[in-house]
């Protein structure tokens, strides 16, 4: 049974205490992966519709995976306080489960197609997938992920019918982590947007939450490179780091930490690309979109090529056109 908390209300015959359903801190808290998701009680009974007590949350530019739509939420247990660090991560409590659910809204009713949790427990952060029944009603534990058929329009009224890929258990981990260990990715005080008061509620000093990110797709925002490079800090940054997955690959795509050259992929000769190169001679060849194989690779579906590896069965056509407007911008002699 769910924990409660209790609320106070005011009737004739005095003050009657009236449950308030709240998340199974006992089921986050333990060793268990449940095999469905109403068994952390995050959502109400039978329901894709969150608790109240969970926080929405939004970021000011979001991971593309083809075209779905993200309703992500926050629960920080009571008690119980998330910081900043000095880099800008996001440090949270233990106790704390990231919810991110995906769907379409011309799709099954507008109904999540899955729901992914990120949980920290004593001995760290597990991710879980699950995906939900036709009706919109529970979700089950997919470890070893699936294949969805999805059909929807992308912004452009484009028709897409598509394997929708929903993520094992190590393909979470394989973008989770960092040298060797889970977790979060999206969430950092730069890109993280939370209701005023949530972040009093979740967070030791609120203000430390400063999204200065610019929105990849608003050119009030920032410059195209500035966006450009928000747009790959979110979407290629989680395993093209020092730390990260990639980091063999000796290219770094991180917003503000890695310098525009070599190692961000200016003049950068292929070294772990294989086949993925298509030939070419620089991840972003100054000037020249049309020769850069970081486009390339953005564009392709062909598993063997395709960038990112994971989470996209499409293309990202608005994304690719900023980051060719960003290169055919660029000096044509800035690798030299």
């Amino acid at each position: 049974m769910a924990a409660a908390l209790a609320a106070a209300m005011l009737c004739a015959s005095g003050v009657v205490a009236v449950p308030v359903p709240a998340p199974n801190q006992a089921v986050i808290d333990g060793t268990a992966m449940p095999a469905k998701l109403s068994e952390f009680a995050l959502f109400q009974p039978e329901s894709a519709q969150p608790l109240e007590m969970l926080a929405p949350y939004t970021l000011n530019t979001p991971l593309f995976s083809d075209y779905a739509d993200k309703h992500r939420l926050l629960w920080v247990p009571a008690g119980k306080k998330a910081s900043v660090a000095a880099d800008g991560t996001i440090e949270f409590p233990v106790g704390t489960v990231i919810v991110k659910s995906f769907g379409w809204p011309d799709f099954n009713g507008g109904h999540p197609v899955e729901t992914r949790l990120l949980i920290h427990r004593a001995d760290g952060w597990l991710a879980l997938p699950y995906i939900w029944d036709a009706d919109g009603k529970d979700a089950t534990l997919a470890v070893a992920g699936r294949r969805v058929p999805v059909s929807f329009k992308s912004p452009d009224g484009q028709a897409h019918s598509i394997r929708y890929g929903v993520p094992n258990k190590n393909q979470c981990k394989e973008c989770h982590s960092k040298s060797g260990v889970i977790e979060p990715i999206g969430p950092k005080a730069r890109n993280f947007i939370l209701p005023t008061n949530f972040a009093s509620r979740y967070f030791a000093d609120p203000a430390a939450l400063k999204p200065v990110m610019p929105r990849w797709d608003d050119p009030k925002s920032g410059t195209v490179a500035e966006r450009a490079r928000a747009y790959l800090d979110v979407n290629c940054a989680h395993c093209h780091n020092p730390a990260g997955s990639a980091s063999n690959s000796g290219l770094f795509l991180r917003w503000t930490d890695d310098p525009a050259g070599v190692n961000y992929g200016i003049g950068k000769r292929p070294t772990a690309a294989g086949r993925g190169s298509g030939g070419m001679d620089f991840a972003i060849a100054p000037g020249d979109p049309d020769h850069s194989f970081l486009i390339y690779r953005m564009e392709s579906l062909d598993p063997g090529i395709a960038m990112p590896e994971v989470g996209r069965s499409t293309v990202h056509k608005e994304g690719a056109a900023l980051l060719r407007q960003w290169i055919a911008e660029m000096p044509k002699a800035s690798h030299d």
